[in-house]
């Protein structure tokens, strides 16, 4: 009887321990890098009246992640004690750069790219980090990408009925929900003028034990982040077209001059210069030919 008594305490210490961690089990965790926040970081900041811009063909590009927001916020797994937090690593930020990167280069009026490390970028910089930057690399434009990554983790309603203990684990259904928005804003440095913005969004839900909490919301938040990117970068390829055709449609909205040794897109030595080289090397090789013919 004494042994029935204890076993009884035992479960009903066990389903309070359960019902205690179910009330800590909701956490939000918000990881995000803005844009504002670089550009005006002090709130009584008054926004910057662009002029127009100037845009030297062809252009030199740089992109870059803005700092992290000093909003952002990471969460404590009350079961395992580990800190959980969904800030992007610098080889994602890498991976993302690259891929934003690889679309102005199929652009024949951008000479080169530069992909800019994150400690260059001053959180609140503004847009005199921007100039510095500028001078640092000798761009004129800059792609700047952030992101606004939200998690929350809340029981399932039907967890209820799945509960059980086995050993120090307890398995519930755990709802999680991680929505990721990433946006790519390009800017003239010297005009301080916004060009155009190309935006990209996802969703990930999944499920997991409070045990494995931390490790399923990484790892959505690494899928979260790359569904987005690969949304951004679809809208990007769309949107550097449209500003394209926007400027031959309304040249008003941007003052364009050449570079020395750059016309139409291809430079001095475009296509067209090309085939007449190699034209005028075929002729020098054929008359080479026909006089060695003749002496023999």
């Amino acid at each position: 009887m004494k042994k029935l008594g204890l076993s009884k305490s035992v479960v009903l210490l066990a389903v309070l321990f359960t019902l205690g961690l179910s009330g800590c089990a909701s956490q939000r965790v918000n990881t995000k890098s803005s844009i504002m926040e670089y550009l005006y970081p002090k709130s009584e900041d008054t926004f910057v009246e662009p002029s127009t811009p100037h845009l030297k063909l062809p252009l030199r590009v740089g992109v870059a992640f803005v700092p992290e927001s000093k909003e952002s916020t990471s969460a404590r797994n009350l079961w395992s004690g580990q800190n959980y937090s969904g800030e992007m690593t610098e080889a994602k930020k890498g991976e993302i750069l690259e891929a934003v990167s690889d679309n102005f280069r199929a652009l024949d009026f951008v000479s080169n790219i530069e992909v800019i490390p994150s400690a260059y970028l001053t959180p609140g910089g503004s847009f005199a980090n921007m100039s510095q930057i500028k001078t640092m690399y000798g761009l004129d434009v800059l792609a700047l990408v952030s992101y606004d990554q939200v998690q929350f983790t809340d029981e399932d309603a039907l967890s209820l009925s799945y509960w059980t203990i086995v050993g120090a684990y307890i398995v519930s259904g755990e709802k999680n929900d991680t929505s990721t928005l990433m946006d790519t804003v390009v800017y003239d440095i010297a005009s301080k003028k916004m060009l155009f913005r190309a935006p990209g969004t996802s969703r990930v839900t999944g499920q997991s034990t409070l045990v494995n909490l931390s490790e399923e919301l990484r790892a959505d938040s690494i899928e979260g982040f790359e569904i987005a990117a690969e949304d951004m970068v679809v809208n990007l390829k769309a949107q550097l077209s449209t500003f394209k055709q926007r400027i031959k449609d309304d040249p008003s909205q941007v003052e364009i001059s050449h570079r020395e040794g750059y016309k139409n897109g291809s430079g001095s030595t475009g296509a067209v210069g090309i085939a007449l080289l190699f034209s005028i090397v075929l002729i020098t090789r054929l008359r080479k030919r026909y006089v060695l013919g003749s002496r023999g």
